[in-house]
């Protein structure tokens, strides 16, 4: 199994010098390049401080010239916010920049928040119909003149300028959870990645299912499939009763951005009150430490047996939290100390 960190810039208080969490967002990606894991993936987000990304390969780019071995992988770029041919070009030019280290996620996006402010009037239907047709074109651009008449996108004949280092292209990766997207990927030979979120162990088997159906009505190669998981490996039960609280409140948050109910200003949306974090029974304390990969270290290790054990290729380590740089940069140094050798 290859192991992978997912990591953004993350900005929860007015107080917060960018500048750092920058530094921060380098530190962890030295400790992922330094500790032998495979890549290092970041996405794409608008007007949100919760998960600064505006442009995924500027921020991978950036962690090139502090990186030498990492893949850099976004994680994801969303689509409908881009036309195909500046998609191609601009993942092709961060291929050339960073020598052929890129790997291009791609998803629909999740947040209406963004989609009113970038997309107005687009839903997430239509959001999935324009990544379909936008992600089979990127190929053919890298590959030389494409010319292409679809319900979204027109253009005449057309090549990627630059061309990528990689000689196919940076490999791609399709966001994946319902049966249809699982079937999209795998049919164009795309790489799957899946994020079951706080929804536990019933829905990472539900979603490599979804994925061996579409391997098994596919005749090509079988492609390869992430699982990206919220991660904390702790020094001991209290440290890990900490995490499971922060990640209780960092999931009331997600799912406050998700709803897009509340104000928000400055990028920062209307703190949420210990009573409303307590009232969301669903983001408990308990729910996490049931439902997430946390624990002290053989805990995390029997968790990602088990996801091994179902077929998973590569386990994401989604750092995301809402934790200080101190607490992540701990998690993460015993998973590569403790954790990552029982793998090898």
């Amino acid at each position: 199994m290859d192991f992978s960190l997912f990591a953004h810039m993350e900005r929860t208080r007015p107080d917060q010098d960018q500048r750092v969490l920058r530094d921060d967002l380098i530190a962890l990606a030295k400790m992922a390049d330094e500790g032998g894991m495979r890549a290092i993936w970041t996405g794409e987000h608008h007007g949100m401080d919760f998960t600064i990304a505006p442009n995924p390969f500027l921020s991978l780019v950036d962690l090139s010239y502090h990186t030498k071995n990492l893949r850099l992988g976004t994680g994801t770029v969303i689509a409908p916010f881009w036309h195909p041919i500046a998609l191609a070009g601009e993942a092709a030019a961060a291929d050339l920049i960073t020598n052929g280290r890129i790997e291009l996620g791609i998803a629909r996006g999740a947040y209406s928040y963004e989609y009113e402010r970038l997309r107005p009037g687009m839903d997430a239907w239509d959001a999935g119909q324009r990544m379909r047709e936008n992600a089979p074109l990127l190929r053919q651009l890298w590959a030389g003149d494409c010319a292409h008449e679809g319900q979204y996108y027109q253009f005449p004949a057309t090549t990627s300028a630059p061309k990528p280092v990689q000689p196919d292209g940076p490999p791609i990766w399709i966001a994946a959870r319902d049966a249809n997207s699982h079937a999209f990927g795998v049919d164009n030979g795309f790489n799957i990645q899946v994020t079951p979120l706080w929804q536990g162990i019933a829905e990472i088997e539900s979603l490599m299912a979804k994925f061996n159906d579409a391997c098994a009505a596919y005749s090509g190669p079988r492609p390869k499939i992430m699982l990206l998981h919220h991660t904390y490996v702790g020094a001991d039960a209290e440290d890990v009763a900490i995490a499971a609280k922060e990640l209780s409140e960092f999931y009331c948050y997600f799912g406050a951005w998700f709803q897009n109910k509340r104000s928000v200003s400055q990028g920062l949306i209307d703190p949420l009150t210990e009573a409303e974090m307590a009232a969301n029974t669903m983001m408990s304390p308990e729910n996490m430490l049931r439902d997430l990969t946390i624990g002290t270290k053989q805990d995390v290790i029997d968790q990602i047996k088990r996801y091994e054990d179902l077929g998973y290729d590569e386990y994401s380590f989604w750092i995301d939290s809402g934790m200080s740089s101190e607490r992540k940069r701990a998690s993460l140094a015993r998973f590569i100390d403790d954790v990552m050798p029982a793998f090898a």
